[in-house]
């Protein structure tokens, strides 16, 4: 497999797995939880590959990092947002893990009060993760 293909199918399966996120929120606020369970799962997947090829990615490339090629306010802000992406995607999976055990138990009140907390971390980290993608790739200046 051509490694180097990887950055933007990543930036897909976050795309996909956003997307996910929002019909799975939306189908259990219509009461739909057989199909709200179906598409979260899927979510879940789709995260899970995400995390699975990421991690191949940065193995074929020794850990190196792709460095966003500006100065100042905008590196600053990249960093921010950069930092605040990586902290709170250590926790997806944790959280993920916890919200479906707690769905598959039909445990409502501890799945409901985690996942107030756990959908905005994980559609953050998912639109993150696609918006640093497009500033790494198309959108980053060339290295002076």
């Amino acid at each position: 497999m051509d490694f180097s293909q990887l950055p933007p199918i990543n930036a897909a399966l976050n795309a996909t797995a956003t997307a996910l996120l929002i019909v799975g929120r939306r189908l259990i606020q219509s009461g739909d939880v057989v199909r709200h369970r179906i598409v979260m799962m899927a979510a879940f997947a789709v995260s899970s590959l995400f995390l699975l090829l990421y991690v191949s990615h940065k193995v074929s490339r020794n850990f190196e990092n792709t460095t966003f090629n500006v100065e100042g306010w905008a590196k600053t802000a990249y960093l921010v947002l950069l930092a605040s992406h990586i902290l709170l995607a250590m926790t997806v999976p944790l959280i993920a893990i916890a919200l479906i055990r707690y769905g598959l138990k039909d445990d409502r009140p501890r799945h409901r009060r985690l996942a107030r907390i756990g959908w905005p971390i994980w559609m953050y980290v998912s639109v993150t993760g696609v918006l640093i993608y497009l500033l790494l790739y198309p959108f980053n200046p060339p290295a002076l």
